[in-house]
């Protein structure tokens, strides 16, 4: 038994190349009991990202959005770093061609978080250490956001004069509200991941070692939750800060209607009538 991302894995192993064998390179992919896992795996430069590096992101990303049998994907990184954001080497090897390196690179990773937030499963993310940059962004992109005490988190993007990317300029203001999104962006503050549980930047703080475990729990209870409510509901979610209160009511009966239609709510009424826990992921 070998040990992919945080879970041993016996069973189902997803590539990013399809040939049933796990990458070692930049990116560790994991499935297994309905959970899939990516470790984003370039310890060396901190799990920076690079347009190879995305590319493999985007292809385990689509894989699992688009696969039934996964009902929790889990986002994390291996070593001492969550992600160092965007490849600092690969860009000062691009001289001119900077801004056109980086819009491609850009580019492939907004379609990637696009994925991710707009897929109908939970996105659980597990900050193993700093998160700066863009992997600031995407450590914030979870339903579920649960840091290690050693995690922090830097925009970073002042410091090497270029502006936010990931859709941190999206979310840190409906996260924390627009003065903390200031501070954090435009004076570049690190913060320690016992400030980001008290701003309500992460879900959850735990200590290092109790990370993995408590990652396991947690994707054990989302995937085993209902799918087509934590899909709708996530979708209100994001739907909600673009509309007005009627239209987000219109949506809610919607999405309700939609919802009573599927074999998740009929196993949840039904256990809730003979006094049992629901079993969401027969009902499918």
């Amino acid at each position: 038994m070998r040990r992919y991302g945080f879970w041993r894995v016996k069973s189902e192993v997803c590539s990013n190349e399809g040939n049933g064998k796990v990458s070692e390179d930049r990116i560790i992919l994991s499935i297994t009991d309905g959970v899939a896992t990516i470790t984003l795996n370039r310890p060396d430069v901190g799990n920076a990202l690079d347009i190879p590096t995305v590319k493999e992101l985007a292809k385990a990303v689509d894989h699992f959005a688009a696969d039934d049998a996964v009902r929790c994907v889990v986002l994390t990184g291996a070593g001492r770093l969550f992600c160092a954001g965007g490849d600092i080497a690969s860009m000062a090897g691009a001289g001119d061609g900077l801004p056109d390196m980086l819009g491609d690179l850009i580019a492939a990773l907004h379609r990637v978080l696009v994925a991710l937030i707009e897929m109908p499963k939970p996105l659980l993310t597990l900050v193993n250490g700093p998160a700066a940059g863009a992997g600031f962004s995407m450590a914030i992109s979870g339903d579920v956001v649960i840091a290690g005490k050693s995690a922090s988190f830097l925009a970073a993007y002042g410091g090497i004069g270029l502006t936010a990317d990931g859709g941190m300029s999206w979310l840190l203001p409906r996260l924390i509200g627009l003065r903390q999104a200031q501070r954090l962006i435009l004076l570049n503050e690190k913060v320690g991941a016992d400030e980001a549980g008290a701003i309500g930047l992460v879900t959850q703080v735990v200590e290092d070692d109790d990370l993995l475990s408590v990652g396991q729990t947690m994707a054990y209870r989302l995937k085993t939750s209902a799918m087509s409510s934590i899909g709708g509901s996530r979708a209100l979610l994001r739907e909600s800060l673009q509309s007005d209160y009627a239209t987000q009511l219109e949506r809610e009966r919607q999405s309700m209607m939609e919802a009573a239609r599927g074999s998740e709510n009929s196993e949840g009424v039904a256990a809730f009538l003979q006094k049992r826990k629901p079993d969401f992921e027969k009902a499918n």
